[in-house]
């Protein structure tokens, strides 16, 4: 039966980004009991604009019928490759391949060059033809512990491939969160490990001034900026270190995280962190409070009290204080209120990068309710020492921090640096 032109996956293409329109993904499923969660993740490459064509193994295609990722994607599935030669072709036309889930025995396979499935021979032509491979391991925690898939893993790492690691819990390898894997095929599909090699902290979130053991004065920040930062340089291949205050989002946990509560808290590790290991950048998108309590009770103060009355102390200026210990590339985040108009951000904005020791500084309109502190989204000016200049229009948080980061590339890239 001839298809028609039209299949119900068309009418999500691009629903939430065009991000990745115009590129092909291949998504690869073997037979952990988790596959069902890579409709899911078909579902959500097809919301960023991508086009998804599925390889299953034999035995994955035994646990999900493949009638049903060729209903999420509106493409052909491939079980068994024959005669169309469509491991050649897939790696012709695909971008990127991701094997989500992927079972100890697949990542072994891959890393030693086996191809005795679709979905491991596939994974020999995209490295065969230096294109990005993201492997996904999901399984019994003893199996991916054990040393020859240990060294597996390793030697995928060596041969440039992208490993989302598992959520380990009840002595299980968990499938990650959707966000994790997408953010990890973005980041193959349209810059590659262009950032290996790169040593990098970021802070995120806000901080907690306590007035007792109880009440504490805080803001709005919920850290998505931060976390969407240290996702995006881990798979770009950086070494990130990400300090954080506590956060309204949940801490990638393949990222090396240092979590804090006072402002005061968070400069000392950032210092304690500068003074200890070299790093080529401090990204500070943290919102630490400004203003601290003079004094702070050590019990409760009663709610029975007809008045109270505080002294407000400022906090430690962050981007001041490292410059004592710091002399790399340093990004700073100004919230600022400049009712739409982008002339009084962008002078706000300069003021602050000239003042607080800044080579480059990002800037957003607080006075807008659709973009910033809670929201996924946000819209941006990076501005630089350099005087250059990048008016990132409103879109995805993560989209944001791939912006920020080229930025930061291209920064520590140009001659003299």
């Amino acid at each position: 039966m001839k298809k028609l032109a039209w299949h119900p996956a068309h009418e999500i293409k691009g629903k939430l980004s065009s991000v990745l329109f115009g590129k092909s993904i291949a998504l690869g499923v073997t037979s952990s009991v988790s596959l069902y969660r890579s409709v899911d993740l078909a579902r959500e490459l097809i919301r960023l604009g991508a086009d998804v064509h599925v390889v299953m193994s034999p035995e994955a295609a035994k646990y999900v019928t493949p009638r049903l990722f060729e209903w999420a994607t509106g493409n052909d599935v491939f079980v068994v490759f024959a005669g169309e030669v469509g491991h050649i072709a897939l790696a012709e036309i695909c971008d990127a391949y991701v094997i989500a889930p992927a079972t100890a025995n697949t990542v072994v396979k891959v890393a030693q060059g086996i191809a005795d499935t679709s979905v491991t021979v596939l994974a020999q032509s995209f490295l065969g033809m230096g294109k990005p491979l993201v492997v996904v391991p999901a399984a019994h925690y003893s199996l991916l512990a054990s040393p020859p898939v240990s060294e597996a893993t390793e030697k995928l790492e060596e041969l440039g491939v992208t490993l989302v690691p598992p959520i380990i819990e009840e002595r299980r390898a968990k499938y990650p969160p959707l966000e994790d894997i997408v953010a990890a095929v973005e980041a193959s599909a349209l810059r590659g490990r262009d950032l290996r090699g790169l040593r990098l902290l970021v802070t995120a979130g806000p901080t907690r001034e306590p007035l007792d053991r109880v009440r504490f004065l805080t803001n709005a920040s919920s850290g998505k900026m931060g976390v969407a930062i240290a996702r995006e340089a881990y798979f770009r291949g950086a070494e990130v270190t990400l300090v954080h205050g506590p956060l309204g989002v949940g801490v990638p946990h393949y990222v090396r995280s240092i979590g804090v509560t006072t402002t005061r808290e968070m400069l000392d590790a950032v210092l304690s962190e500068l003074s200890s290991r070299e790093y080529d950048a401090a990204i500070l998108a943290a919102a630490p409070v400004d203003f601290g309590f003079a004094s702070t009770a050590g019990g409760k103060i009663s709610s029975d009290v007809e008045r109270l009355e505080v002294t407000m102390v400022p906090t430690p200026k962050i981007s001041l204080e490292l410059r004592r210990v710091f002399g790399g590339l340093v990004v700073g985040f100004a919230a600022e209120f400049a009712e739409g108009r982008i002339e009084e951000l962008s002078s706000k904005a300069r003021e602050k990068l000239a003042k607080r020791g800044f080579n480059m500084v990002v800037a957003n309109d607080i006075s807008r309710a659709d973009v910033g502190f809670a929201s996924d989204y946000n819209e941006v000016l990076i501005l630089t020492d350099r005087g250059e200049s990048l008016l990132v229009g409103k879109t995805r948080k993560a989209e944001v921090a791939r912006a920020i980061l080229d930025q930061v590339l291209k920064y520590l890239k140009a001659p003299g640096k």
